[in-house]
């Protein structure tokens, strides 16, 4: 049960009560019972997360999920909290449905109350200003159900958790937790990955110019594609939190969020979650929430952004906006500093997200003193092997006959070579071992590439190198792959044959029988295959053959880092 909230010094919830969608115990009998008569849904596990937090009032005072900017009473919630269900979902009007988790335990009940298809571009457009499919999001968009459902909730329980646990605090328990620590200024901290001590500066200054307490608050649901894991970031912000923070003046707690990477947006929604957990400032720095960049290479949102967005809204959100610049490291004075307050000419060494990101994801290696606490870089080396140890996707796409499966071959046994063991999927392979009974419809197809997706990441995510040969002619499927992996183990090559050379190749006489009209949605005739706007690599089959460009795609792999050359 929550911790009873007594009368506070801090800001109140939104709406001024926490919302509680708990079904008491003692009706949990009965209620669970009823469940099991009705129809069901499975939740992903984006939309466990989001019921998790309106149970407990993290999204007060939201108490159903609704696609709507601002609330029926005009309150501004500028993430919509959607349940998108499939076409054929048991779902009615005025009848209720069961929730269920991933092993198919009932969660929730819903009062289904609106039935609706919603405009894919038209909601990518609207939250996160582009339907660029390089943004994590809007890839996953494209698989979700083409209808939302909406309506009152009872949560039978909470999704389970084991770790952390006395981290996991609700808003409820959190405010108790700064009840005793006995500030009134609470400064949230948004955080997805580990701390640095640029971070820890700028933390510090932010509580010290307001005289309060720092709610230490890093996202543990979903976040974006490639990033460290949850568990490895706990580890050394509670080594931070215990050995270098006054712990009077420090709450460290798990926020069990999935994130969309919506940058400005987000941030406002980031600000107004910590108000339900009692922070009346919060620290949006230089790229809040950002999902990198686009297709075109270029920053989806600019680096203060978030800053200006929160900064417009803070009265009525009732969040003060505590905005930062880059903060860099002086040598010469052994101190940091924001990048907006620095003398002309000043020497310094640069502590910026993009190089963070390069030494943690080599392993914590040689992370100097000025950079990191020896804590965190012990932590992330005993999860993470220095990069030509960790696991890679190499993904050819291209038009079926292109020369895929011939260049992934030949870099197979190139890489074998060097010591790495491999593993190939090729996609005419794995629809006969894993996709058999699938046709070739565009939800077919997409099944089928999800799956191989599906497989090399836990190839990758256990350190191994795996090469994928397969049309996959939809962008947003390709990028919804990339986002599996992890953006920055992923390799994409484009196969670049032009469709007559393509034709002349084929020696299953696939593509005579396309235009006989024997095969239908055949990839390149009458179904558009999208070319990538930016793979790692385009490979040339007509001026270049398939062993030169097996060797290009292996000097990638070692310039890049995945390989040591010689090895």
């Amino acid at each position: 049960m929550q911790e009873t909230l007594t009368t506070s010094k801090l800001v109140t919830p939104i709406g001024g009560n926490l919302v509680d969608l708990l079904v008491h115990p003692e009706q949990l009998p009965e209620l669970l019972a009823h469940a099991k008569e009705l129809p069901s849904i499975r939740l992903s596990e984006r939309a466990l997360c989001d019921l998790e937090l309106l149970a407990i009032g993290a999204f007060s005072p939201l108490e159903r999920v609704a696609g709507e900017m601002r609330l029926e009473n005009g309150q501004l919630f500028p993430i919509p909290i959607t349940l998108p269900v499939d076409q054929d979902a048991r779902v009615e009007l005025d009848s209720e449905v069961s929730l269920l988790d991933s092993r198919n335990e009932i969660v929730a009940v819903m009062r289904v109350e609106e039935i609706y298809d919603w405009d894919l571009p038209e909601i990518a457009q609207q939250v996160f200003g582009t339907n660029d499919v390089r943004h994590p999001i809007v890839a996953e968009m494209h698989r979700w159900g083409k209808r939302n459902v909406s309506g009152h909730i009872k949560v039978l329980r909470l999704p389970r958790h084991y770790d952390f646990l006395d981290l996991r605090l609700s808003p409820n328990q959190t405010r108790s937790r700064l009840e005793q620590l006995g500030a009134e200024n609470i400064v949230a901290f948004q955080t997805r990955n580990p701390l640095h001590r640029a971070h820890e500066e700028m933390t510090r200054r932010a509580t010290e110019d307001v005289n309060g307490v720092l709610l230490l608050h890093p996202v543990v649901g979903m976040t974006k594609p490639g990033d460290i894991d949850y568990f490895t970031r706990v580890r050394t912000y509670k080594a931070l939190a215990n050995n270098y923070y006054d712990p009077k003046r420090i709450l460290l707690a798990l926020l069990p969020l999935a994130m969309r990477m919506g940058g400005p947006k987000e941030a406002l929604w980031h600000a107004l979650i910590r108000r339900n957990y009692g922070a009346n400032h919060m620290i949006v720095g230089r790229d809040h929430a950002s999902p990198g960049n686009d297709s075109n290479g270029k920053p989806f949102y600019g680096p203060y952004d978030a800053q200006e967005l929160v900064k417009n809204f803070e009265e009525e959100i009732g969040v003060r906006v505590l905005a930062f610049g880059e903060f860099v490291y002086l040598p010469e004075e052994d101190r940091y500093d924001d990048v907006h307050k620095l003398k002309p000419n000043a020497v310094t060494a640069q502590v910026s997200g993009t190089l963070a990101r390069e030494w943690y994801r080599d392993g914590g290696v040689d992370l100097p003193s000025w950079f990191a606490r020896p804590e965190v870089a012990a932590a992330i080396a005993e999860t993470y092997p220095p990069r030509h140890k960790q696991g890679f996707c190499v993904w050819f796409t291209g038009l079926s006959a292109s020369g895929k499966s011939t260049t992934a071959e030949i870099l197979t046994v190139l890489l074998q070579e060097l010591g790495r063991q491999v593993t190939v999927l090729d996609g005419d392979v794995v629809r006969n071992h894993l996709s058999r009974g699938l046709g070739f419809s565009r939800e077919d197809r997409d099944a089928n590439i999800r799956r191989i997706g599906f497989v090399a990441a836990e190839i990758v995510k256990h350190h191994g190198a795996v090469i994928c040969a397969a049309v996959s002619p939809y962008r947003a499927t390709r990028n919804g792959v990339r986002s599996l992996v992890g953006p920055e183990r992923f390799v994409e090559i484009f196969v670049n044959t032009p469709l007559d050379e393509c034709e002349r190749r084929d020696s299953k006489g696939m593509y005579a029988k396309a235009r006989r009209g024997e095969i239908k949605d055949f990839t390149g005739i009458d179904d558009p295959y999208e070319e990538p706007l930016q793979p790692e690599l385009e490979l040339d089959t007509l001026r270049q053959s398939a062993e030169e460009n097996a060797r290009a795609v292996l000097a990638y792999l070692i310039e890049k880092g995945f390989l040591k050359a010689g090895s």
